[in-house]
């Protein structure tokens, strides 16, 4: 990474060259072009900082498997035991969020250490992957957990297989909007239904094709949501007349400027308000610098919008034991 961020460093006279350039663009080419040089200088400046350990240490061993637990590792990353089915959402264990160059990667580099390492975790049954975004499908971390459960079923969006190609795990299923999967693991049946979110899916600029789902779980009565990345988007209302929702892991950060594609803390209190989420777990936030809000602003705003007896999380490494009804 060193090599690539000197790589970066420009000249007086080069800069010169790209101010000519610039100045004969569109203003939208312009804007753009600003935007990509103002995130390679953080990069620069985020290379040399050293990553914050977690501030909590789950113990998945000491989880008992008659109830339903879940840690947030950081950004979209749950690890979840549900009566003893193991699932993982969003799986991303390395240091920086980007394409592969080589040895090196492009993207930003994490502010907080995972809250565990793939080692330390269980074998998995079931991933969860909401969509094809180099910080929500990790390409290192699910070759990792390949090696690690390769018994693992792999729930991922409309046309975003192909990026698993390689991955040896026991089960790969795509779901559309509304598609509907059931996992059996030891003999106990959970249910998977994709949502739809108000976000997009493209790996790169121009794969506009594939999907990216929200998802609700269903388990012996019991529902989780995870929405993966999304704007504000009245979906989850629906939820509401089916019983409500158990609990509820919703994305809180990267709103500013992205709120057409990020939901504000607010609007995820509002939407897992609108679903009847007993409890609402935070995420999306605090791990990787992706837009313009302070670090710390995302929790702020979703403690200041929610009832404290909802609220499921907050630090990385917390776990939440969902109460009995």
């Amino acid at each position: 990474m060193k090599r690539l961020l000197k790589i970066l460093s420009l000249t007086v006279g080069t800069w010169a060259v790209l101010g000519t350039v610039m100045i004969s663009l569109t203003p939208q080419l312009r804007h753009r072009m600003i935007r990509d040089l103002r995130f390679l200088a953080r990069m620069r400046a985020d290379n040399d900082r050293a990553m914050l350990p977690a501030p909590r240490h789950p113990s998945p061993s000491a989880w008992r498997d008659d109830e339903l637990t879940a840690a947030w590792l950081g950004h979209a990353t749950m690890l979840i035991n549900w009566r003893g089915v193991w699932i993982l959402t969003d799986p991303i264990f390395s240091d920086h969020a980007g394409p592969n160059l080589g040895n090196l990667v492009v993207g930003p580099k994490r502010y907080v250490a995972p809250a565990l390492t793939v080692k330390e975790l269980p074998r998995i049954d079931l991933i969860i992957l909401s969509h094809a975004h180099f910080d929500h499908t990790d390409m290192r971390s699910l070759a990792q957990l390949a090696r690690h459960s390769p018994r693992a079923t792999v729930i991922t969006a409309a046309k975003t297989a192909d990026l698993l190609d390689g991955k040896k795990f026991a089960r790969v299923e795509e779901l559309a909007w509304g598609g509907r999967v059931t996992v059996s693991v030891r003999g106990e049946p959970l249910t998977v239904t994709a949502l739809p979110v108000k976000h997009w899916g493209a790996r790169w600029r121009r794969d506009t094709w594939r999907g990216y789902n929200g998802y609700l779980l269903e388990r012996d009565g019991q529902r989780v949501v995870f929405s993966g990345d999304t704007a504000y988007t009245p979906v989850f209302a629906s939820l509401a007349g089916g019983g409500g929702v158990d609990l509820m892991f919703v994305p809180i950060g990267a709103y500013d400027p992205w709120i057409a594609s990020h939901c504000s803390p607010e609007e995820a209190v509002q939407m897992a308000s609108e679903a009847a989420a007993r409890h609402v777990f935070p995420m999306h936030f605090a791990t990787f610098k992706l837009s313009a809000e302070p670090m710390d602003e995302p929790l702020r705003r979703f403690r200041a919008a929610i009832e404290p007896s909802r609220s499921a999380g907050g630090e990385i490494g917390g776990t939440f034991v969902l109460p009995r009804k």
